[in-house]
């Protein structure tokens, strides 16, 4: 069993930036991935990014060029570094990790067995 805890959500104006983490009670084994999600108000949760273990990173066109995942190995923790924020980013954000997510996958929630509570981010116009 994984626990994952989010933080770093807030408030902030259009063109801001915020950090997420999101700290891991052990690290996933094997071929794992570690993504964020996001959902705003009335809208169905979608992919944000994710990092499998190789390094390589895959981003959702809306946020490309603005947000960073990275993770720090040692803390068995994920980032989420997001610039030039806007508006529509506002939502709650969640992060999420499974194994064997195969790479085609990895853009589908459903893949992910683990969740953390969620991190509110509110950007202001």
């Amino acid at each position: 069993q994984v626990q994952l805890v989010e933080s770093g959500g807030g408030l902030v104006q259009a063109g801001g930036s915020l950090r997420l983490s999101c700290a891991a009670s052990v690290r996933p084994s094997g071929s794992y991935a570690m993504a964020w999600f996001r959902q705003a108000p009335g809208k169905e949760r979608e992919f944000v990014a994710t990092i499998r273990y190789s390094g390589h990173t895959y981003y959702a066109d809306s946020v490309k060029g603005r947000f960073t995942i990275s993770r720090n190995n040692a803390k068995d923790t994920w980032y989420l570094q997001m610039n030039s924020l806007k508006p529509e980013d506002t939502a709650v954000y969640y992060c999420a990790t499974g194994m064997g997510i195969i790479q085609s996958s990895l853009r589908n929630g459903a893949a992910y067995t683990f969740w953390g509570q969620g991190t509110q981010v509110t950007v202001s116009s």
